[in-house]
C-alpha cells in the first residue's frame, strides 16, 4: 500500500496516524505544511463524508500545538470567537471543521462573522483513481482482509468515485467474504457489488 506521511515529520505506518496523499489532495497538504505563512492563524476545513477531515485536523492540531473545533457549525459562537483570537495572540493555528463554510454556515455573531471572512477555506476533494486504490488497500488492511492487486485494479474504475462510496464497497465485500468464509477475489467482488450484469454488458458491447 502506498502511503505518504503528512508533513512536519508526522508519523507513518499507523492507520490512525497517517493520511493518504495523491494529486487529489496534495494542494491541501501543502496548505497545512506552510501554516506559518497563513494570513491569519486559522483555517476552515471542509470536505465530504468519510474523507478523513477530522483525522487530518487532529493530527495537525497535535503536531503544531494548535486547537481543533470539529463540527464548528454546532459549537458555541462565543467559544469559537475566543479561540480565533487566542490563535492569533499565541501564533498557534486554529482548525475549524465544517460541512460548509460561510455563508452556508450561518454565523450570527457579527464579530465572529468578520473574522471568519478573513479566514482561509480549504476543501478535501473527492478522491482520484490513485487515491481510490490506496483507500481500498488501506480499508481492507484495517479489516484484516488481503486485497490482491487484480482486485484493486478491477474495483477502481467501477465503484463510486467518493470516500463514502469506497467505504460502502468495502463494507459489502467484507460482509460477503465473512458470510461465505472466502478471501477477496474479483468474482466475489462481482457478486457483492452486483457487477455481474454490467460486466457482461461491457463484454457484449
Amino acid at each position: 500500500m502506498s502511503q505518504i506521511a503528512l508533513p512536519l515529520d508526522w508519523p507513518a505506518g499507523d492507520s490512525e496516524q497517517d493520511y493518504l496523499v495523491s494529486d487529489a489532495n496534495r494542494p491541501l497538504i501543502r496548505h497545512f505544511e506552510h501554516w506559518s505563512l497563513w494570513p491569519v492563524m486559522a483555517t476552515i476545513l471542509t470536505g465530504p463524508r468519510k474523507s478523513g477531515r477530522s483525522l487530518l485536523g487532529r493530527i495537525f492540531a497535535t503536531k503544531t500545538g494548535g486547537e481543533l473545533i470539529d463540527n464548528a457549525e454546532r459549537a458555541d459562537e462565543e467559544a469559537i470567537f475566543h479561540a480565533w483570537n487566542r490563535a492569533q495572540a499565541n501564533r498557534k493555528p486554529l482548525i475549524l471543521i465544517v460541512n460548509a463554510p460561510p455563508p452556508t454556515w450561518n454565523v450570527k455573531l457579527p464579530d465572529l462573522r468578520s473574522r471568519l471572512a478573513a479566514t482561509p477555506v480549504v476543501r478535501i476533494e473527492e478522491p482520484d483513481d490513485e487515491l481510490v486504490g490506496q483507500l481500498i488497500e488501506k480499508l481492507c488492511h484495517a479489516r484484516g482482509l488481503a486485497a490482491p492487486p487484480e482486485l484493486v485494479r478491477y474495483l477502481v474504475p467501477r465503484i463510486e468515485r467518493s470516500y463514502f462510496g469506497v467505504h460502502r464497497a468495502i463494507d459489502a465485500l467484507d460482509e460477503l467474504a465473512y458470510a461465505q468464509r472466502q478471501r477477496l477475489t474479483v468474482p466475489l467482488a462481482r457478486k457483492a457489488l452486483g457487477f455481474d450484469r454490467s460486466d457482461a454488458q461491457d463484454l457484449d458491447g
